[in-house]
């Protein structure tokens, strides 16, 4: 039987992973003096209400070998094949803790795809794998098929605030400040190396929908994949922007909710769209 193995940066919420029998590995989040473990302690719209009331950046800590290495054993005792869908590499160690673990419990049948994206791009990704094991398909396959769909997985968002970029290192206390003053909005991506990227800087809300609408319209989009709108904490902004994408004729699948991840990069009440483009 194949398995499917996805860590807590997937930002799958527990009925669904539960619904589809995928093996599970929360991610652990500190912040300042106290440890969450992410999807189990520490729920989405909770870890945004703690991010608004502390001066303390969340840390990360990638699961341990040991917690992927139970899993591979249980597979390797019952002759399962475990297809682990896994954070960016860019942004986490959880694949090399995976890849440990793999070592460790010597089964070939273990396959580690480094998804070099996160949050509900890895759900496009795993699902597309569980839909390829629903029609048995051979694990080499299956493999195949999602590391040429992953490239064309992508994510784009508007900010609300330059803080948490600032609180995360990825932009100087100077320039944040400015840009506040200024009422700036970035829009960010998942870069092809799995990193986050600035994609540039808006003047206000009305520009930064429309920035991130462009970047949809030029990319394109594969109308045989979901197409998901996404928001952190508070839902006004991927409202709006839902509005332009329906004015345009474009069928949203649903929309999810970014967690601890990605959330903690980019703040609350931002918004944004994973699709998948064209080939």
């Amino acid at each position: 039987m194949i398995k499917i193995l996805v860590d807590s940066s997937s930002d799958y919420e527990p009925e669904e992973i539960k619904e589809k029998n995928f093996e599970f590995i929360p991610i652990s989040i500190t912040i300042g003096e106290t440890d969450y473990i992410d999807g189990i302690s520490l729920k989405k719209n909770e870890f945004y209400e703690i991010l608004e009331n502390t001066q303390d950046f969340p840390k990360t800590s990638q699961p341990s070998p040991q917690a992927f290495l139970d899993i591979f054993k249980e597979a390797k005792k019952n002759g399962d094949t475990v297809l682990c869908i896994l954070l960016s590499s860019a942004l986490s160690g959880t694949c090399q803790s995976a890849q440990l673990a793999k070592n460790m419990a010597e089964y070939e049948e273990i396959y580690i795809i480094d998804s070099l994206t996160a949050s509900c791009s890895i759900k496009i990704l795993a699902d597309y794998v569980y839909t390829l094991a629903q029609e048995n398909l051979p694990a080499g396959e299956i493999i195949h098929k999602a590391e040429a769909l992953k490239s064309r997985i992508t994510l784009f968002a508007g900010l609300d605030t330059l803080e948490y970029l600032c609180k995360g290192g990825r932009l100087s206390k100077s320039a944040a400040a400015i840009g506040e003053l200024a009422n700036i909005k970035p829009v960010i991506t998942i870069t092809k190396e799995g990193a986050v990227g600035v994609l540039g800087k808006c003047l206000g809300k009305n520009k930064a929908i429309a920035q991130v609408f462009k970047h949809l319209q030029e990319s394109g989009t594969d109308a045989s994949f979901p197409l998901y709108t996404i928001y952190t904490y508070g839902t006004e902004n991927c409202q709006r922007f839902e509005e332009k994408l329906q004015e345009n004729g474009h069928a949203i699948s649903k929309r999810l909710q970014v967690g601890a991840t990605i959330g903690s990069h980019i703040g609350p009440e931002a918004f944004g769209v994973v699709f998948v483009r064209p080939e």
